[in-house]
């Protein structure tokens, strides 16, 4: 019985300490919670139109709260210019946060900005709400003139980029045809081989003699490459001066032929020239086939007779005639052109070569459509490698990069609308239906209610309908600019047919929609589906996307 007592008294005196401890954490927690303070200023209560106030909201709380401030268009009806950065003093375990926030006006008029939230560990805390008043700017028309606003003026496309591919493209041709001329086309200095055989029979074999004169053949005892080398010197001099087979003669054959054309009178040879003639091809065949060795002497002696023979059947030939002269050169001209064409065709067929590999280079590398549209061209292809526009549309502003530059349309509001809208800016590049269009809208109204997205979205969609477009699937998701504005998307597909080819083909579109109290703006982009050149525009198009209050 004393030890159920004892841990009887031992539990309750557990449960006695769990509950003061408790009790004196609850003030703990409560101080945690209540002692985050939230304030508010502006530092001036009235401006001029375009003038900006700033209005700083200042939070003190514990280091490991999460505060979260206004984000977006929340002091409406003032218009937010820019939120600065948040500036952060750090005390032992303390933290004092402040944000400043830059705000205008553009109509005259007094305005109330109402509380704004601040969430601390999601706890709401409201500021107060200023009264702010917006006075007009008194212009002395007297002193400074008024004038017409100046209408949009056309601008020349920029071709600086296709100068600089043209420039490339040139310097490519010149390098192909300078090496093509190099090494085809030009004249090329003749080797002393090829100069020694442009001459003429006659000159050609007193050089090779004269050559063979200054050989060591003689000296080296090589008799049989001597008088070789001197029968062919003058059997191909008779070969193409003389008109006679005597390469391929014997002996007593060429002697024989000789003989024939002395006789005939077409060869006005001595007989003791052709005997002389006769000897020394009779001690060349002996010493080519016998192994005949002559002595030094008469193997000189042999060449300067062979030296004469050439002189003397050169002389003993009579001179061509008009018609063979002229049949010389006809025959010299076409061997050159033939060369000629030769060259060309070798230029060409390189040409070619080059042309072929680059091309099945590109198809491997690049791909079939690439290189297709590259060389041919294609609309939205152009457009995305073409000279981008930055630039900043209607009021309250859109801002967005774009191929080119949107042109303002003036659209006419049916009179229910008229009844709300104050004033509607689009501005637009391409059309609906075509191959890519990109439109943004600024609408303010003449009340500061909250905008309707939905019946601008089913607006939008009715008027592709109306344009040919069927089969619409819509899709909604929520978007983010850069600076972390949000808005909603809308995304989808549809099916349009060309009225004038009857040609189908599926179409894909954005719908971008921004806005708060009293004003609405709105993206709008259309693009053939599966056209990757169009993809990348619109990727390039959404990353640059901003919406904003100010011009």
């Amino acid at each position: 019985m004393k030890l159920v007592k004892y841990i009887s008294e031992i539990q309750q005196s557990s449960l006695k300490l769990r509950i003061v401890c408790f009790m004196a954490f609850i003030p703990l927690f409560g101080f945690s919670q209540n002692t985050s303070k939230v304030s508010s200023k502006i530092d001036t209560t009235s401006i001029r139109i375009g003038e900006q106030i700033q209005y700083i909201i200042t939070v003190e709380t514990d280091s490991i709260n999460i505060v979260h401030f206004p984000e977006g268009q929340t002091f409406s009806p003032l218009e937010t210019v820019e939120a600065l950065l948040t500036d952060t003093i750090k005390e032992s375990n303390r933290v004092k946060l402040q944000r400043i926030y830059a705000l205008t006006q553009f109509d005259s008029g007094s305005y109330t900005i109402p509380p704004q939230r601040i969430a601390i560990n999601e706890q709401p805390f409201f500021t107060d709400s200023f009264q702010i008043k917006v006075a007009d700017v008194v212009v002395d028309t007297t002193k400074q003139k008024m004038y017409d606003i100046k209408p949009l003026i056309q601008v020349d496309r920029s071709y600086a980029k296709l100068w600089w591919i043209i420039f490339w493209v040139v310097l490519a041709l010149l390098i192909i045809g300078g090496l093509v001329y190099w090494f085809f086309l030009r004249k090329k200095p003749l080797t002393e081989e090829e100069k020694e055989a442009l001459l003429p029979p006659y000159d050609r074999a007193l050089l090779e003699l004269k050559r063979l004169e200054n050989s060591r053949y003689l000296i080296q005892d090589e008799y049989k490459k001597y008088y070789s080398e001197l029968t062919d010197i003058v059997r191909s001099y008779l070969e193409e001066d003389v008109q006679v087979t005597a390469l391929e003669s014997t002996t007593d054959q060429l002697i024989t032929k000789l003989e024939m054309l002395k006789d005939s009178g077409e060869l006005q040879l001595e007989d003791e020239t052709i005997k002389q003639f006769q000897q020394i091809l009779r001690t060349a065949d002996l010493v080519k086939f016998a192994r005949s060795k002559p002595s030094t002497s008469v193997a000189e002696q042999d060449r300067k007779l062979v030296e004469e023979i050439v002189v003397k059947t050169h002389d003993a030939l009579p001179e061509p005639t008009e018609e063979e002269l002229l049949l010389n050169e006809e025959y010299l001209e076409e061997l050159a052109k033939k060369k000629q064409r030769r060259r060309i065709y070798w230029a060409a067929a390189i040409f070619a070569g080059l042309l072929i590999l680059g091309t099945t280079f590109s198809l491997i590398f690049f791909g079939a459509k690439q290189v297709r549209d590259t060389v041919f061209g294609y609309p939205t292809k152009d457009l995305l490698e073409g000279e981008w526009v930055f630039s900043s549309y209607g009021y309250p502003p859109v801002e967005l990069e774009t191929p080119d530059v949107l042109v303002r349309n003036e659209a006419e509001l049916p009179e229910e609308a008229q009844e709300l809208v104050k004033e509607l800016q689009t501005f637009r590049y391409g059309s609906y239906v075509g191959l890519f269009g990109v439109s943004t809208s600024s609408v303010t109204y003449k009340e500061q209610t909250e905008p309707n997205f939905e019946a601008a979205i089913a607006g939008t969609l009715s008027t592709f309908e109306a344009l040919g477009l069927k089969n619409i699937i819509t899709k909604q998701e929520e978007f983010t600019t850069k600076s972390g504005v949000q808005g909603l998307k809308t995304y989808g597909t549809g099916n349009y047919k060309n009225p004038l080819n009857n040609e189908s083909k599926k179409a894909k579109y954005n719908i971008l929609s921004f806005g708060g109290k009293g004003f609405m703006q709105q993206v709008i982009i259309t693009w053939e589906d599966g056209d990757e050149y169009a993809e990348q525009i619109v990727d390039r198009i959404l990353g640059s996307l901003e919406v904003k209050t100010q011009a």
